[in-house]
């Protein structure tokens, strides 16, 4: 075992012509840190609550064109966000509901502490689960992508100390030397988990870490570095400090992992080829390719790089890369993964075979392997990115995480992002049912089922990664909500969790087609389910919050010039 040492294109396609020389990208986020934050005022009478003012500054700036907030002055917007935020619902704080709602989050809060891992007597992270009626497994150890919640919800209660030392642990660990058998893995690579290893005899303790080498399927996860950043760029607006990633250290980590990224191969797409079970899905579920949760995850990490790196040599050369990625990632997703009713229509009208540049049907992919479901599924208005493209093939399933992080992003351009709500708002029961949320939608079932997943017993259809609901994912639909001026959206799911949560013992997924029931392999007490539910909370009570986790959209990077029908009302 190692020591634990810190090792000291235009979005325009191709058409024969010489591109327009691309221009570093200026990340204009809207600085939400300026909105106000105070304890809510329980006062029914005052004019406008803090929460409305919060919300109508927030919509100001990112409002959809396309919502109902379009060509509305702003008195008429303050008042639709006072609809959003009514004297009813503000009245209720003193109503049983809310007395509930309260006692949630108190004991929410004291089983997040007990979830913390200490090193060496500081706090580096939270344990997975901690369900004493099943055998730890690897659910004892702090995964990065679950950690994310937890550090949300740590530095919106202003306790920032254990997220910085969880990314300067984590950083420390991206420096071993990672080997799968006799392969060894890429210097950025970021570890999936570790765990703090305590010899009594010697009185130590260590850490050690898993790049993949030991996870279902030895797969390392891709994730894990994008969410690292990520949560880099979260700490340091949280907290106003720039210390941390301004680190030698910090900005080695960055470059290392976009190098994994951005090095020129064989592809021809800017998105990255992946294996399956790299992410939050685990294991064997059909998304090997380029799966919309890495991709947006991808584009989330570039930009928040973007803010992140210096303006030293090193950096500058990074700052171009990412600029001309960013371009052709944003083209190729909105273009080529959005589907909505329009285009839906034109891919069952896709003639195949084409050749040359001038081929509409550009991945040649058959009509008659449109599934069934999809044209019930998609509304007349309303839209998502779907699952997966690549050559011959297109995965059309819905998957929560890609399509929230989208719009956090704002690779979603703002009527995607609208038309994304509207769609969740169509198919209320199928994607939320009586437990948000369901990770992916629908589930795989017989033959299918025993192709793709190998006959996977904890995939079973409705169950876990096949369609299960996650109540973790209620902090991405909450962000999302927000950011598409859409709070009651979020609202709605939470009163729904509440009523099940505590009750079932913070289950980590539900199973069946509405999410009736505790997961037949569920652990009790996941920590990411209670992190995610006081998240979702503390980000609906304060919208400032979401400068955290939102990006706004960058007017350099240009939309698709065709319109979908979804789009305008």
């Amino acid at each position: 075992m190692p020591s634990f040492t810190v090792d000291p294109e235009d979005d325009t396609e191709n058409s024969g012509t010489k591109a327009r020389e691309l221009t570093p990208l200026k990340i204009q986020e809207f600085d939400f840190s300026k909105l106000e934050i105070r304890p809510r005022i329980h006062n029914i009478d005052r004019h406008r609550s803090c929460e409305v003012q919060a919300l109508f500054e927030l919509s100001m700036a990112s409002a959809s064109p396309r919502h109902t907030l379009k060509n509305l002055d702003h008195l008429k917007i303050a008042e639709h966000l006072e609809n959003a935020y009514s004297p009813s619902w503000r009245s209720s704080v003193n109503s049983p509901k809310a007395s509930i709602s309260s006692h949630l989050q108190a004991e929410a809060w004291e089983a997040l502490r007990r979830s913390l891992v200490h090193f060496r007597g500081r706090p580096v992270g939270t344990i997975a689960a901690m369900d004493p009626s099943e055998e730890a497994l690897n659910y004892n150890q702090v995964f990065v992508r679950d950690f994310v919640p937890s550090a949300l919800a740590f530095l919106m209660s202003r306790e920032p100390e254990i997220v910085r030392n969880f990314l300067t642990k984590t950083l420390r660990l991206q420096s071993w030397e990672k080997k799968i058998d006799r392969f060894q893995l890429g210097a950025g690579v970021m570890p999936a988990s570790f765990k703090v290893f305590q010899d009594p005899i010697r009185n130590t303790e260590t850490l050690i870490a898993d790049f993949g080498e030991s996870a279902i399927g030895r797969v390392a996860p891709i994730d894990s570095g994008f969410w690292w950043i990520i949560l880099l760029r979260a700490y340091t607006r949280a907290t106003g400090d720039s210390s941390l990633a301004d680190t030698p250290d910090c900005q080695q980590g960055i470059r290392l992992i976009l190098s994994l990224c951005l090095s020129e191969g064989f592809d021809t797409f800017p998105t990255l080829l992946c294996a399956d079970g790299c992410c939050m899905i685990d294991r064997r579920m059909g998304i090997y390719g380029y799966p919309i949760e890495i991709q947006a995850l991808f584009f989330m990490a570039l930009r928040c790089a973007l803010t992140l790196l210096k303006q030293d040599d090193k950096g500058k050369e990074f700052v171009e890369l990412i600029t001309k990625r960013l371009h052709a990632l944003s083209y190729h997703l909105r273009s080529y993964f959005w589907l909505d009713f329009r285009q839906l229509n034109d891919i069952y009208r896709y003639k195949t075979e084409e050749y040359s540049h001038t081929a509409v049907n550009k991945f040649n992919v058959m009509p008659d392997s449109l599934p069934d479901w999809l044209f019930d599924f998609v509304p007349n208005r309303g839209g998502y990115f779907i699952g997966n493209v690549s050559p011959a093939r297109m995965d059309f399933r819905w998957f929560c995480l890609g399509n929230c992080i989208a719009i956090l992003s704002s690779l979603a351009t703002p009527n995607q992002s609208a038309a994304i709500m509207d769609l969740l708002e169509a198919r209320w029961t199928e994607l939320v049912g009586e437990m948000p949320l369901k990770v992916c939608y629908p589930a795989l079932e017989n033959h299918e089922w025993r192709v793709i997943t190998g006959c996977d017993p904890k995939n079973t259809r409705w169950s876990y990664h096949n369609g299960g609901s996650w109540p973790v994912l209620l902090w991405l639909l909450t962000a999302a909500s927000i950011k598409t001026g859409r709070p009651q959206i979020a609202r709605r799911a939470i009163e729904l969790a509440e009523t099940r949560l505590l009750k079932d013992s913070w289950p980590e997924y539900y199973d069946g087609t509405l999410g009736r029931y505790v997961g037949k392999q569920a652990r009790k007490f996941q920590t990411w389910s209670i992190a995610g539910y006081l998240v979702a909370k503390m980000m609906l009570e304060d919208p400032s919050h979401l400068g955290m986790v939102a990006l706004e959209e960058d007017k350099q990077m240009k939309p698709p010039l065709r319109r979908s029908a979804s789009w305008s009302r």
